[in-house]
């Protein structure tokens, strides 16, 4: 369930340097998950045990980087998990939106306008909640019929959930985003469509940026990213079956991973 290995520095063409800091915190980042509850849970349990093993009495920061539901099989269960976590005192949840999650709530607010999120991996999330999802080409009513039934069948703690969650986090030297940030451009005044959709300006960039960037939505294997300008946590779970969370806060960034089937299948 444990993995310790990501990319080199030197593969990335990057140099690395002491680690800067999370405000003091022990924080755990976690990659998109996509519906794969099957390893949630096995990457929890991981955190777990290297929190206990690190013989740290802070109380954990776990920062998860959106895209949470579509594509794998279990959007449901991984949204019910959240809320669960958001409720314990003692880990302090921070989920930040992705691009997936912005597809459903527009989806739910225009479910013509947003008819494009069932073929984007919307239609898993739905068979997650029981929902059948409309044909390909199903006509306008279809999508408002199937949207009512999905709000009808979806928790409302699950609804609340998606619609709190915010585009970005700030700890100390480090700023947690879904996708990345326009390169040349301040923080403070980076686009929303940027923070959950960008990806080859950002991933190009070689940096340096105002802080650590700690993101997802982009990936090519089941291989994190990291140097001194961004970690990549994106491992493609619904597809490689690894889903990669990083410890920061405690030296340099650790690397944990669960591992299971690329079907949703444990191995």
């Amino acid at each position: 369930m444990r993995g310790l290995k990501a990319k080199s520095s030197a593969e990335l063409g990057c140099e690395t340097s002491p680690w800067p800091g999370v405000n003091g915190e022990l924080v755990y980042a976690v990659g998109d998950i996509h519906g794969r509850y099957d390893l949630l849970k096995l990457l929890l349990e991981a955190i777990v045990a290297d929190h206990r093993q690190s013989g740290s009495s802070q109380r954990p920061v776990l920062v998860f980087c959106g895209d949470y539901i579509d594509r794998g099989p279990q959007s449901a269960a991984v949204l019910e998990a959240l809320v669960q976590l958001q409720r314990r005192t003692d880990v302090q949840l921070n989920a930040l939106r992705g691009n997936h999650e912005q597809a459903l709530l527009d989806f739910i607010d225009d479910p013509v306008r947003g008819a494009i999120w069932v073929a984007y991996g919307g239609s898993q999330t739905m068979v997650s909640y029981g929902l059948e999802p409309p044909a390909p080409q199903a006509d306008a009513a279809a999508y408002r019929q199937a949207r009512d039934a999905l709000l009808g069948l979806m928790p409302a703690a699950h609804l609340r959930f998606l619609e709190s969650l915010p585009l970005a986090l700030e700890l100390g030297d480090h700023y947690f985003v879904h996708a990345g940030v326009r390169p040349g451009v301040p923080l403070a005044l980076q686009d929303s469509q940027d923070l959950l959709w960008i990806r080859k300006p950002f991933i190009d960039a070689k940096g340096p940026f105002e802080k650590v960037i700690v993101h997802g939505h982009s990936w090519v294997d089941a291989e994190p990213t990291v140097c001194d300008s961004r970690i990549g946590l994106d491992t493609g779970a619904y597809a490689t079956g690894v889903l990669t969370a990083v410890r920061l806060g405690l030296g340099a960034p650790t690397i944990l991973r669960a591992r299971g089937s690329a079907s949703g299948q444990l191995e």
